[in-house]
């Protein structure tokens, strides 16, 4: 619980976080990385990237009902804005997450 109570507070705040749901074994995860990092450079200072790990965090898994790797969520003030799984090009995930961005 202690997990859930950490996430918790890092997508609490005002500032959007990214979260990778990811597992090691997972091929699209894998693939998804280099292009998280794209992302990341692309809205750097906008949004937080963080990368979740499913099999060492399953509580924080189920509490947000992610069933599938990868799956990438938005959120901000502790709310989803944005939820999508599987392989996603660098375009089309900072398109969707600037959509809910303020502005």
């Amino acid at each position: 619980m202690a997990e859930i109570a950490k996430f918790k507070d890092l997508i609490a705040g005002e500032k959007p976080v990214l979260v990778d749901f990811f597992a090691t074994w997972c091929g699209p995860c894998k693939a998804l990385a280099p292009i998280l990092i794209e992302v990341a450079q692309t809205l750097d200072g906008e949004v937080r990237v963080i990368k979740i790990d499913v099999d060492k965090n399953p509580a924080i898994s189920q509490a947000y009902q992610v069933q599938g790797v990868p799956t990438l969520s938005l959120f901000k003030a502790g709310k989803i804005l944005w939820r999508q799984s599987g392989v996603l090009p660098a375009q089309t995930i900072v398109q969707q997450v600037r959509a809910h961005l303020p502005g």
